[in-house]
């Protein structure tokens, strides 16, 4: 039943959603659009070195993407790119070839489980994952430059 999918959990994630808004001059900013129900999320993203040290975000979609934006914006502070780059992977998996939820600080992610036999839904629920690896991608760029330019 879609009631699954809708969970209290899941609704209750979605209801309080925290670091909402847009980052004075972020590092990088990411946008991910879910063509087929429209969902989008933009992120913004401050690093210090590997690890993320500020996070704003701005949320228009449904319940799900709601949802994991929320766990996102809880825990997505001080954890370091390769870490934010196999939570999209362990999400991907999750959703699209029956693998396990994530663990760990992430481990609310877990109640969006239920998704997978929705496959309509997959898009809107990355979004805020497919938004967080691109913003990381555009910093490691314009580090990566600079180090170029001034090497």
């Amino acid at each position: 039943m879609i009631d699954d999918i809708y969970n209290a959990r899941i609704l209750e994630f979605a209801a309080n959603i925290s670091r909402l808004g847009r980052l004075d001059q972020p590092d990088a900013s990411a946008t991910a659009h879910s063509r087929l129900c429209g969902s989008t999320v933009t992120v913004h993203l401050k690093m210090d070195g590997d690890v993320v040290s500020d996070f704003s975000h701005e949320v228009r979609a449904c319940a799900l993407g709601q949802a994991s934006s929320s766990v996102m914006a809880r825990h997505v502070v001080g954890t370091d790119a390769p870490t934010l780059r196999a939570l999209r992977e362990t999400m991907r998996k999750m959703l699209q070839e029956n693998g396990a939820p994530p663990e760990g600080r992430f481990g609310d992610l877990k109640f969006l489980e239920p998704v997978r036999d929705y496959r309509a839904r997959h898009a809107s629920t990355l979004l805020t994952f497919d938004a967080v690896v691109d913003a990381i991608g555009q910093i490691e760029a314009k580090r990566q430059a600079l180090e170029m330019t001034s090497g």
